[in-house]
This record gives C-alpha cells, structure tokens and sequence, in this order.
C-alpha cells in the first residue's frame, strides 16, 4: 500500500487533470454552471426545513436543543457534506466502467479514476462551504449559535469522510466491473443511507428511540453516522462524537480504506481484462 501511495503521488497531475476534465464536462453545457452545486443541496434543505422545521416543528424541537433556533444551518450543514457523499459513491461506482479507454491506455496508477471522482465531488463541496459560513455568521451575529473552538472539527470532518469514500469507491469501482449489478444496487443502498444516517435529524433522536439496544448499536456502527456528527459539530459543540463513537468512525473509515486499496489491487489483473 505504501509503494501505491506513492505511485499515486508522483501522478498527482494525472489527477488533478482527470478533476478538471470531469468538472468542465459536467457543466459544459450548463447556463448556471458550479452554481448547480449549490442549488441541489439548498432546495433539499428547503424541503426538509419545511416538513420538519415546520409541520413537525414541535416534535423536532425537542430534540434538537441548541440547534432547534437555526435547524436551516444544522440541515445545510448535512446536506452538503451528503451530497459529496452520495455523488462520489454513484460516481465512482462507474468510474472504471465509464472510462475504459483511458484506462487501458494511460500509464497511471488505476486507482486514480475512482479517487477523481471523490476528489471531483470534494471540489463541489468546498463551493458549498462560503454559503454555510455565511448562514453561520449570520445565526451567529444573532446568537442562535457559537462560533468557537468547534470549527476545528470540519478539517477532520472532511478528512475522516474523504478516508472512508476513497476507500468505498476503490471497492465499488472494481467491484463494479466483475459485477454490474453493483451499480444497481448502490441506487438503493444511498437512499437507504440517506435515511439510516443523522444527516436531517440529531443523533439523540436514536438514541433516546424505543428502538432494541443491539439495533441502537449497529446503527452507530455505520461510519457516516460518526461523519455527520463531526460535520454538525462544527456549529453545535455538543453534537461532538462521544469518544466511542469518534473511536468506531475512524477505525472503521481506516479499515474501509485499507480493504478497498487490497482489494483494487488483488482485482486489477481480472478488471483490466474485463475491460
């Protein structure tokens, strides 16, 4: 893994070129261009805030605490990091299959296209990012919220998520070209997700559910669930994942990564003769 890491390095403009392609084709023929990565997650974040920032405003308030006054920030703040999330795993899914020729004859590391693709939608999220600070420093100039010591939970926020999605898109990405249903099911899998992760509602509604305490358990054995607690934490400091669950997030986004590069590696002879 380490002499891959550093074949990958050393074809670091490989990269960042396979990024910028990626990109421009993406929003060639866009009138608003980049400003389509800011409208999707802001129109999700309206329709959530209206469903339950609205219909359902008392029960989401109880649980919420110091984020019920600015619950727009706590859903942008999660709809953002998820849309880098849902993008690079669909992306990256195809990321072999769609991209054949080059692969076969480009002398880079294979690992390349599918980390493009997570790198690609981290450029899109990283746009979002002046519009979440401004909706914070304007909760903020109000005092619905504290800005403090807990913005230094987005640098390891992004880099705990960008360990785990380089990881899972290694796996799906080889995965995908043995078995093209994989793409199929990953449809699936990411609205299950969507769901199964507190991206629209606080963790503490789960954990003080009447849901089985083994249920409760794997539920936060799901390392998006630690992910997005980092991500809310950034404005609210008691949405910090406990230490256990800090513990499970990072072990298990390594351990992801650790198996999507060994398997990559074990599958690219039988990848590259399927293409």
């Amino acid at each position: 893994m380490t002499s891959g890491v550093a074949a990958l390095w050393s074809h670091r403009n490989s990269l960042r070129i396979l990024v910028k392609r990626d990109l421009a084709v993406k929003y060639q023929q866009s009138l608003l261009g980049y400003v389509w990565s800011l409208i999707e997650p802001l129109g999700m974040g309206a329709i959530y805030w209206f469903v339950f920032g609205v219909l359902y405003s008392r029960d989401t308030g109880r649980h919420l605490g110091e984020a019920a006054e600015s619950y727009p920030l706590f859903l942008i703040t999660g709809i953002f990091a998820w849309m880098w999330t849902s993008s690079a795993l669909s992306e990256a899914t195809n990321a072999l299959t769609g991209q054949a020729r080059l692969i076969t004859t480009m002398n880079v590391p294979r690992q390349v296209f599918p980390i493009g693709r997570v790198t690609g939608r981290f450029a899109e999220y990283l746009a979002g990012l002046p519009v979440l600070v401004a909706v914070a420093v304007a909760y903020a100039v109000h005092g619905r919220i504290d800005l403090g010591w807990s913005l230094l939970a987005l640098p390891l926020a992004v880099l705990v998520q960008g360990t785990l999605l380089v990881g899972l898109a290694l796996l799906l990405s080889a995965f995908n070209v043995l078995m093209r249903d994989v793409e199929r099911f990953m449809r699936l899998i990411i609205r299950v997700l969507f769901y199964a992760t507190p991206i629209i509602y606080p963790l503490s509604l789960v954990r003080d559910s009447d849901l089985p305490g083994w249920l409760k358990i794997v539920y936060e054995l799901n390392p998006l669930v630690g992910v997005f607690q980092l991500h809310h934490s950034i404005w609210y400091a008691d949405e910090f994942p406990d230490a256990r669950l800090l513990g499970t997030t990072v072990a298990g986004s390594l351990l992801v990564l650790a198996a999507g590069w060994w398997s990559f590696r074990r599958l690219e002879p039988a990848v590259l003769k399927e293409l």
